[in-house]
């Protein structure tokens, strides 16, 4: 298989193919959303390798799929064999446990013995053992031992399990899990953001779990109970936004109580003799009775003591109920223990998995309860024990961070299985890192790490902790000063990150960088680093071979980095280059000067200090002397930004190279054409090029093996990256060409890589990248054509290149700024305006393109990505709902978080700018809101400890409420100290009796928040209160709420606030109940199940839904594989499979996977997480097309709260949400419901989709039918009337909507008349009239269902006779494995297909 890790296109590493936010918007309303949007970084899905098979092309493809026998092709078999070497098929064992039936359990070969121990401890019946063996015919197993290395262990065989004796470690690690076991049910760690728990409200409004008890509800009576009134706040309309039902109240979390108490003793530890005697340590207990009794841990087990508070009696009580397990002996002495954790235990094991499985990162909630503070033996323990990332259950106490993190990197990757270890491996690490990081920082912050440098002042100290070197974002030293001293310092770690994530990415054997993980906390930016190791024993300035610690002044490189670093240079698209140094000698760098290499004692080559790897972005960098192009100029660029270190960000790198890649090739074919044209065209026809230049190329390839030779060998390494060979290129274009001919004019493609273009490109005829041109070529149709073009001149010339076309390469090459005459290839200098680094007078040429290019690449962003972002937004194809959403759009085009304001400008001055006001006003609350964290963060620098809840209610309370004159409470009040000591040395960074916060004014903050929207976003705020603001762009107060406590990691108490109130403040220091961390780190990537997923979501859009669905299937597998249960690919991984199982009419399996879906969307993005609503309305419609119609109900009004919190009524999506709620609610005959909510989306799409557009009209057609349904009749008339006028001027007389239509209006029109006769019967003859009995249509469901399916994208398309035949078959195979949910769908007469949205709904 060919699917190496290093061999995916540079930009696929960072583009986000499943990140939430986007891909969830994406394509969302729009029916033509392009494919691109699906992966982040514009590569449109099927480019990145389908299947990692390379010499299919999609057309030989599609071809051997025509036969209908649906046979995957040569490429997919390889990869399905790699794949069952993972799943091996799986076996049943029995367990037999002492005090339970045996029962059976499903195990694979691959699992460890462990693996079982696990499942033992997590199942009702054996979960309060720990301290156990498994034996096999009187053996011990090993606990290490993967299953299929244990001799005659096989299908049916008895695994015993056998009590061991405890150890000290044991015992804790028992009451440890029994601890556990009573909080299973408990959200505070939640709530409290530990042990990577995070909450989920799903189950609240599907009362449990959906799938078995979904089926026992009967179905028919259904109807009678549901009640579908919602809140009165939810209603269209409503002005209300209560914060309480956010988070719904849980029957399950009120506890029943087990245990009043359960704590170490205050015995503990044994004292020699009654060590001696097998004690390992005493615990005190009170039970639910008020029972008070002191338990010994032994090596047999537990059993009751004589000791009491007072006095210390260790010998056994009479009874003392000897116990293995301390859940037995509770149970013996307490009846209530005994009830209670029978039923706590039914409730867990009833949850959802999904509900109770820790995410990989920690998520934190901006609301929580108040919550009662237990006692909690545990949890107190691990406070003050420096229980440094668990390494209670690690050998060897502290974890190497760096070892584990370098090492995992350098595991195999040959194959399938290696590379997922490998991955799986570098997924773990990371995360058990990034939660290591975040402990420290924060423990640094709060002042509980000793520095390393105790002596410097605060601002200047660097921490130690856990084997992590941590470091706070301020100017130390001076050394960012020329760059904008504590600005730059700031900016410098998130640069940094973004290196290491690029460089990471492309993951080149034998360069490493380290663990970087960046955390917000109180104030303070905290870098934490893994160390390199020697790295604390010497001075930098010996440490550092490659790269400057001056910032350029001296400079030194090393052959080996240059070796390593040149591998990275063609995907990061970094220009190889030389600088001068102190004593003006050349030196040659491959990355920017302050990229220092440094080589560890265990001899890895590292790199650090990325903060410049991507090139600077000039319209924030104003240069003397130099002209940025006429369009920046006009928006007011250079701007002066607060440091210098403003850096382009990868993804605008990755779209301007493919834009000029455009440009090149539409120049190279127009020449060529004339140049074709000028000669006598009589030879050729098409497959005679076909063959020609299949001979060529072996002529080629031995012609270039002499060139290489002769040619410069700096020059031929610059090149052979890029052009890569030219044989595996030409069959490609061969079986293309042959089909598409020569004609192709807008030839918009990859690089013409190919032989004739650049002798120098392949040494020896080799091949030196097979995938990098492929995918190249794939990215962009038509290259075909282009790259024919390029052939056939030299084709007919016979001889290996052809001057004219050199030529004209050559030209196309100069104008689009290529730094090779012979091939397209840009690339940047990162080091061009750094100030202090000097470049040899020899390059001055390529330094003043390199000049140009940067300019160009400015121009470029604000010129094409800013109007390409707003185009997106009015044809919603990005569809933001919060700032994170934005932001997320922004980046995905490589628009920094710094243009914001230019980005609301240039909406302000569209035409269309009302079909934009739902983004502006994000827009606006994002820019606010970031100002205002700006201030906050120094705000808070000055606020001791002590203050805190105070400080941040205060600024809350100037940011939010109307109360003009809000008062800070000083926090004397709790405890006055009458002896003040003045000489207390601060040890906490910027600690001290500061009380300066205490006196912002709401006046004096909303012109801070002015000021600095001016000076960072170069944006107008003409507001000087809070009120003003959200008169203006109709802001809401709890969205500006929830924009800001997410940004700064703010806690709030749940509970309705009152901003309004020009009488008293909002937000108390009650209120305030924690301050959590932000924060940033990477993210690895599990690449082959994501080359699966994309292959699955290319094959959906060929239409072969059910390749498609394996294809998935086998994507879920390997991310499970690599990521474990939870993670956001997975997500949006069960969210597509629902949607094609849905297609595929198997709804009883879309539910449970959509189920899923919203479980780990809730769970690991957060419960209002704008991609947690959309998985909400999907399953709300499986719901309802499994007739669930009230959970259907129940989840879509859920939906709508949440929109409504996190951006209020008027956007896009509301309508979307409002026809299913209304459709709905139409089904369960609710018409005056129904209506409301339709109404309200006419209103929205009329607004953002325009009143002529088609989704206005199927608006009208559903409002249409309610009123049928109400017989009112005329009202019903008139909104189809409009309905018709928009098809027929849309799509014309004949089209099959607008026939539709004019039936239903003739209809309507009968209804009507038939409705007047009888009323004037009436009037006429009185009560003894004859009344015709009308017909009042209650709509069948499925009716409802159709609509509903059309209204979210799900359109059900009419194929050919032969397909048809195929689909019969399958239809046939598919009603025989289930007869249910049928209904809906009469699938015999049309296909099932999708529009080409579906991979990102």
């Amino acid at each position: 298989m060919v699917s190496k890790t290093d061999d995916i296109p540079a930009s696929v590493p960072n583009c986000n193919p499943a990140d939430p936010a986007d891909g969830a918007q994406d394509g969302k309303g729009a029916g033509k959303a392009p494919l691109k949007e699906s992966c982040g970084c514009g590569h449109s899905a099927d480019t990145a390798m389908v299947n990692g098979d390379r010499a299919h092309e999609h057309t030989e493809e599609t071809d051997s799929k025509q036969d209908g026998n649906g046979e995957a092709d040569g490429g997919e078999e390889s990869n399905e064999q790699e794949v069952i070497v993972i799943q091996d098929t799986g076996f049943t064992v029995k367990i037999q446990a002492p005090g339970t039936e045996p029962f059976d359990l499903q195990v694979s070969p691959q699992e460890m013995v462990q693996e079982i121990h696990q499942v033992l401890m997590d199942r009702e019946d054996t979960c309060h053992r720990t301290c156990f063996s498994l034996q096999l015919d009187g053996n011990v197993l090993d606990n290490f031992a993967e299953l299929k290395s244990i001799e005659g262990l096989q299908e049916g065989s008895v695994l015993k399990v056998v009590e061991e004796p405890y150890t000290v470690r044991e015992a804790r690690i028992h009451v440890r899990h029994i601890r556990d076991l009573l909080k299973s049910l408990d959200p505070s760690d939640a709530y409290n953001g530990v042990d990577c728990n995070s909450l989920s409200f799903l189950s609240i409004f599907t009362d449990g779990d959906l799938g078995e008890t979904g089926k026992r509800k009967k179905k028919g009576s259904e109807m009678e109970q549901i009640d579908c009134t919602p809140p009165e706040h939810i209603l269209p309309g409503s002005k209300e936004r209560p914060l309480v039902p956010l988070q719904p109240q849980n029957k399950d979390w009120k506890p029943m109580q087990c245990l009043k108490v359960l704590t170490m003793s205050g015995w503990n530890p044994p004292p020699g003799n009654r060590k001696m005697h097998g004690d390992l340590m005493y615990l005190y207990i009170v039970t639910v009775e008020e029972r008070h009794v002191s338990v010994t841990a032994s090596t047999r087990g537990f059993y009751l003591n004589q000791s009491t508070t007072y006095t210390f009696n260790p010998k056994p009580a009479n009874p003392s109920f000897l116990s293995h397990s301390l859940v037995e002996l509770l149970s013996q002495i307490s009846p209530a223990f005994k009830k209670n954790f029978t039923a706590l235990q039914k409730k867990r094991v009833q949850r959802h998995p999904f509900e109770r499985i820790a995410t990989p990162f920690q998520v934190y909630s901006w609301t929580a309860p108040q919550v009662d503070h237990a006692m909690d033996c545990v949890r107190a323990e691990d406070a003050y024990t420096s229980r440094l990332g668990y390494e209670e259950h690690i050998p060897g106490q502290t974890r190497d961070w760096n070892e584990e993190l370098q090492t995992t990197r350098e595991l195999p990757r040959k194959n399938l299985p290696e590379r997922l270890l490998r991955e799986r491996a570098i997924f773990k690490v990371h995360s058990d890192f990034a939660a290591a990081a975040t402990r420290g920082a924060m423990a640094v912050i709060d002042g509980n790490v000793m520095a390393i440098n105790p002596g410097e002042e605060t601002r200047m100290q660097m921490f130690i902790w856990n084997n992590i070197f941590f470091s706070l974002g301020f100017d130390v030293r001076d050394h960012y000063r020329e760059l904008g001293g504590d600005a730059a310092a700031h900016a410098a770690p998130t640069n940094d990150l973004n290196g290491v994530r690029a460089y990471s990415g492309v993951d080149v054997e034998g360069l490493y960088t380290l663990g970087t993980v960046v955390v917000d906390y109180r104030g303070y930016r905290v870098t934490a680093q893994s160390i390199i190791p020697g790295i604390l024993e010497r001075e930098q300035e010996q440490s550092v071979i490659y790269g400057s610690i001056d910032f350029g002044k001296t400079v030194v490189s090393h052959g080996k980095y240059l070796e390593l670093l040149e591998k990275t240079s063609r995907p990061l698209k970094i220009q190889r280059h030389s600088v001068l140094n102190e004593k003006n000698d050349t030196v040659e760098l491959c990355s920017s000067v302050e990229c220092k290499g440094i080589i560890g004692n265990d001899g890895r080559h590292y790199i650090l200090d990325l903060l410049r790897t991507f090139p600077p972005d000039l319209n924030f960098l104003p240069v003397d002397g130099v002209e940025l192009s006429p369009e920046c100029q006009r928006l007011g660029f250079p701007r002066q930004h607060r440091h210098r270190l403003a850096c382009l960000r990868q993804e605008l790198i990755e779209a301007f190279v493919e834009h000029r890649y455009l440009l090149f090739m539409k120049m190279a074919a127009l020449q060529l054409m004339q140049h074709k044209a000028n000669r006598d065209s009589i030879k050729t026809d098409t497959p005679a090029i076909t063959e020609t230049s299949e001979t060529l190329a072996e002529s080629k390839a031995d012609t270039t093996q002499t060139d290489t030779a002769q040619t410069n060998a700096t020059d031929s390494s610059k090149a052979t990256d890029l052009s890569t060979d030219s044989t595996s290129q030409t069959d490609n274009a061969s079986t293309a060409a042959s089909q598409t001919g020569t004609d192709s004019e807008e030839n918009s493609s990859k690089p013409t890589t190919n032989g004739p273009v650049d002798p120098t490109a392949t040494q020896n005829g080799e091949c030196k990248g097979p995938l990098e041109g492929k995918e190249l070529e794939e990215s962009i149709p038509g290259l075909a054509q282009a790259k024919e073009l390029a052939e056939t001149l030299v084709a007919e010339d016979g001889s290996s290149i052809d001057p004219k076309s050199r030529e004209v390469v050559l030209n196309a090459c100069k104008a689009v700024g290529s730094i090779s005459d012979t091939a397209f290839d840009i690339r940047f200098n990162p080091d061009i305006f750094s100030p202090g680094v000097r470049f040899p007078e020899e390059s001055a040429d390529d330094i003043q393109k390199q000049k140009q290019l940067l300019k160009d690449a400015a121009a470029f962003l604000v010129s094409c990505q800013v109007p390409t972002l707003v185009k997106d937004c009015l044809d919603h194809s990005a569809l933001p709902m919060d700032g994170a959403s934005l932001t997320e759009a922004l980046h995905q085009r490589g628009i920094n978080v710094r243009y914001l304001g230019t980005v609301l400008e240039f909406m302000e001055k569209t035409p269309a700018k009302a079909q934009l006001e739902h983004i502006y006003r994000i827009g606006i609350t994002e820019l606010i809101t970031r100002c205002a964290k700006h201030i906050f963060k120094t705000y808070l620098q000055g606020v001791e400890l002590s203050a805190l809840s105070a400080a941040v209610s205060h600024f809350l309370n100037c940011f939010l409420s109307s109360f003009p004159d809000a008062v800070a409470h000083l926090p004397p009040d709790e405890l006055v100290s009458r002896r003040k000591n003045r000489k207390r040395r601060n040890r906490v960074p910027g600690g001290g009796d500061n009380t300066a916060w205490a006196s912002l004014t709401p006046s004096e903050l909303w012109k801070n928040i002015a000021s600095e929207a001016q000076s960072y976003y170069h944006f107008t705020l003409q507001c000087e209160s809070v009120d003003q603001v959200v008169e203006k762009f109709g802001l809401q107060k709890i969205t500006l709420l929830r924009e800001i406590s997410v940004k700064t990691g703010i806690q709030i108490l749940i509970k309705e606030y009152n901003f309004d109130s020009r009488h008293k403040p909002a937000f108390t220091e009650e209120d305030i109940l924690n301050i959590f961390p932000v924060v940033k780190h990477v993210n690895p990537k599990a690449t082959d199940a994501f080359h699966f997923f994309q292959s699955g979501q290319a094959k959906v859009q060929q239409g072969f839904l059910k390749e498609g669905c394996e294809l998935i299937n086998e994507a879920l597998n390997l991310f499970n594989n690599v990521y474990g249960a939870m993670h956001v690919e997975i997500c949006s991984c069960l969210r597509l499979l629902a949607r094609l199982n849905y297609i595929l009419g198997d709804h009883p399996e879309a539910l449970s996977n959509q189920q899923k879906a919203v479980l780990m969307s809730e769970r690991v993005l957060g419960i209002e997480h704008p991609n947690t609503i959309q998985e909400y309305m999907h399953l709300a419609l499986y719901c309802f097309a499994n007739n669930q119609l009230s959970t259907a109900l129940k989840l879509l009004y859920r939906a709508r709260y949440l929109m409504l919190l996190i951006c209020g009524e008027d956007h896009p999506e509301m309508a979307l949400l409002d026809s299913n709620i209304g459709l709905v609610l139409h089904g369960v005959m609710e018409y005056d419901l129904s209506l409301r909510f339709l109404e309200n989306a006419l209103t929205i799409n009329t607004k953002y989709h325009g009143p002529r557009s088609l989704k206005v009209a199927l608006s009208h057609h559903l409002v249409a039918r309610v009123y049928e349904s109400k017989a009112e009749f005329r009202s019903a008339l008139q909104h189809e009337k409009e309905g018709y006028t928009i098809y027929k001027n849309q799509m014309g007389e004949a089209h099959e909507k607008t026939k539709e239509s004019s039936e239903y209006l003739k209809y309507l029109t009968q209804q009507a008349v038939a409705l007047q006769r009888t009323m004037n019967e009436i009037y006429k003859n009185g009560s003894n009239a004859s009344i015709m009995p009308l017909k009042f249509t209650a709509p069948s469901m499925a009716t409802i269902l159709d609509q509903l399916n059309i209204i979210n994208g799900i359109i059900f398309i009419p194929l050919s006779p032969k397909d048809l035949e195929n689909l019969k078959a399958e239809v046939q195979r598919r009603q025989q494995l289930q007869e249910l949910g049928k209904s809906e769908e009469p699938a015999e007469d049309r296909s099932l297909e999708l529009e080409d949205k579906i991979p990102i709904d």
